[in-house]
This record gives structure tokens, sequence and C-alpha cells, in this order.
């Protein structure tokens, strides 16, 4: 019988994701000698070799091309048990991993951690902050148990579940203050400052503005809202932020907020799931917790 352990299944897929050690060690939050040692010997158990190694790049062997599919589908069998013993007791829940996007993780998640920390004093709670196809790719993998995110996403594997609407507002430097509110045709030819390529709230602001087919705008990208509103209030240009980010962005810079007009831009904030989790009871009052956060966070910024 061959001996190997769901642990070096989980590293096997990280490398094989990556395509490179290092970057799989940091991905599972282990010591590169320590990962590559875990793959060794799941090679062993095997006895052949899963990855050409050089000094650059690792790929699958043949022979990795046939094991990995059979691996994620060992690991994704895995996770659903694990859904299935946690969904097991009605409502009760033990342990939830939850994705956010940047556009939204700093905003709410300490109203949405405190209203499923009170529903569920019990519960291990892991959060993830990242972009919105990762969310789903970790999601698809079993990595992840739901995701917050901009809707739609459109995957259908997956649950969607509106939670609230929020409005896009403008930010522009304060001396612009008194000046009328641009108009969408207005707005698309002002120096319009986005976050970078991956960010849905950057489509989302594209759209709005009918730039999705603009030329590429160099220097005019940030990683972060805030990057964007100390930009703005270094006078380099205007931005959109969501209405949740406002009273944390623009406390320490000098700018304006104005709701645009018509037609005003908004997005819908949600959550995900997979549809063939064990949990959707359980993520069903969750989602319910996190919509009463949301729509409480959105009334106070707005007040």
């Amino acid at each position: 019988m061959i001996n190997f352990t769901l642990k070096q299944l989980r590293y096997f897929e990280a490398v094989a994701r990556q395509g490179h050690f290092g970057r799989a060690a940091d991905f599972c939050a282990i010591s590169q000698p320590a990962l590559s040692a875990q793959i060794a010997a799941l090679e062993a158990a095997v006895g052949h070799q899963l990855f050409e190694r050089s000094a650059r790049h690792v790929q699958l062997t043949a022979f990795g091309e046939q094991f990995a599919p059979r691996a994620n589908t060992i690991l994704r069998e895995a996770e659903a048990l694990g859904d299935l013993a946690r969904s097991v007791g009605g409502t009760a829940l033990s342990r939830l991993r939850i994705g956010v996007i940047p556009t939204i993780a700093p905003y709410l998640l300490p109203s949405i951690i405190g209203q499923i920390t009170s529903r569920f004093p019990e519960i291990d709670l892991l959060v993830r902050e990242t972009m919105t196809h990762k969310l789903i790719e970790e999601l698809g993998d079993g990595k992840l148990d739901c995701a917050i995110v901009a809707l739609p996403v459109s995957e259908p594997a997956l649950t969607e579940v509106a939670l609230f609407d929020e409005a896009m507002v403008l930010v522009r430097p304060e001396a612009d203050a008194e000046r009328p509110v641009p108009d969408m045709n207005a707005l698309s030819q002002m120096q319009l400052l986005l976050l970078e390529e991956g960010h849905c709230f950057r489509d989302q602001a594209l759209s709005f503005c009918t730039l999705r087919n603009a030329l590429p705008r160099e220097g005019l990208d940030g990683s972060s809202l805030s990057t964007l509103v100390q930009m703005v209030g270094a006078g380099i240009g205007v931005t959109l932020i969501p209405e949740m980010a406002v009273p944390v962005e623009t406390r320490s810079a000098r700018v304006s907020v104005a709701p645009m007009g018509a037609p005003h831009p908004k997005r819908t904030v949600g959550m995900i799931w997979r549809k063939t989790s064990a949990l959707s009871v359980q993520l069903e009052e969750i989602a319910a917790l996190v919509r009463d956060a949301g729509k409480k966070h959105l009334a106070h910024a707005t007040s």
C-alpha cells in the first residue's frame, strides 16, 4: 500500500500551481527546505518523480500530469468531508474560512467579525483578503468556505447572494469642493486615478466612465484606495471610491467628496460559496449577518 498524507498532496498542489518551490513555500507558510522534503517524501511514496526541476522553473513530469487531477480530487473530497462534519448538528459552526476583496475588507471586516463571533462565540474564524479571481479559485479548490465580493461573478458552480448596494462617490481636491459635480462624460475626460489591474472596482469605474477601451494610462494606477485618495489630495487627479470607504480614507486627506448624479454609479456587494457546500444552511445565516453589518456600516458612513 502506498502511504502519503493530505498535507503532502496540498504541498504538491501548491508547487504545481505556482511552478516554483519558493513561491509555493510562501503560499503554504512553511520553509522551502521543509516543503522540498515533503515533496521528496511524496515522490518516494509513489515511486516516481513528480516534478522536473531547474534553477528558475519547476514543471510536472508526465507522471505528475496524470497524478495532479487525482490528487486534486482527493483534496476536494477531503474538504467536502470536513464541510459535512462541520455541518452536522443544526446551525452550529465551528470554523469558517472567509475571503474578502481589498475594497471591502478594511472597512467592513470589524463589523462582520463582531456579528459572526457574537452569533458563534466558539467559532474559529479565518480571513483571507485578496482579489476576486483568486477568491473564486480558492473557493473552487475548497480552501475557502465563502467570500464577500462585488457581484455578479457569474460562476455556474457558485451560489451568489446579493447583500446590499452601495454608491461610488467622487473624490476630488479640496479646492474643487464648490465646483459642479462632473457628469459621466465630463469625468471620462478628467485625470481619473484607478486601482491597478486585477481589482474588480477598477473595472466597475472604467465601465461607468465608458473608459474600458481607453488607451493605457501610465502612472495613474494605485495599489489601494488609500493611495488613490492621497494622490487626489496632492492634486494629481480625481478618483471614485465606494461609499463604505469614505470615513476611513478621507479623514486625513485634503479632499472633498461628492455623490455622482444620474446614472448614479453603484456596486452590489454579495456573498458567494460553492453550490455543493454542505455548509449552505449555515452560510445563508452568515450572509444575513453580513448584510446587517453592511447596512449598519453604510448608514453610519453616510450620516
